[in-house]
């Protein structure tokens, strides 16, 4: 099993910037793939980007690309999602999940385990 905790949410203006980290514990040697999703009310959870556990690749939604960094540190366990540019439409909870195969996939329904989300909030 695998435990994740979001933190970092918040309220900020348009144009601001905010840092989302998600601390693993439990079996993290089993994480291939990490990944930030998000979801407005009403609307289905969507990608916002992914990180491998193991190797050097990153994948970025199109809304969010040129905006948005993923890192990790390996040693602490922890990713980052690095937030700039901030628009209104970024509004959501941000849910960090962990995939334990090779797939990096896009699509939620690939990720095993879940945090339990973080509010973010960009006002106009």
């Amino acid at each position: 099993q695998v435990q994740l905790v979001e933190s970092g949410g918040g309220l900020v203006q348009a144009g601001g910037s905010l840092r989302l980290s998600c601390a693993a514990s439990g079996r993290t040697s089993s994480i291939y793939t990490m990944g930030w999703f998000r979801q407005a009310p009403g609307k289905e959870r969507e990608f916002v980007s992914g990180i491998s556990w193991k190797i050097i690749y990153t994948e970025y939604a199109d809304s969010v690309k040129g905006r948005f960094t993923i890192s990790r540190d390996n040693a602490k366990n922890t990713v980052y999602l690095q937030m700039n540019s901030l628009k209104p439409e970024d509004t959501a909870v941000y849910y960090c999940a962990a995939e334990e195969s090779a797939a990096y996939s896009k699509n939620y329904l690939s990720y095993d385990y879940w945090g339990q989300g973080t509010q973010v909030t960009v006002s106009s």
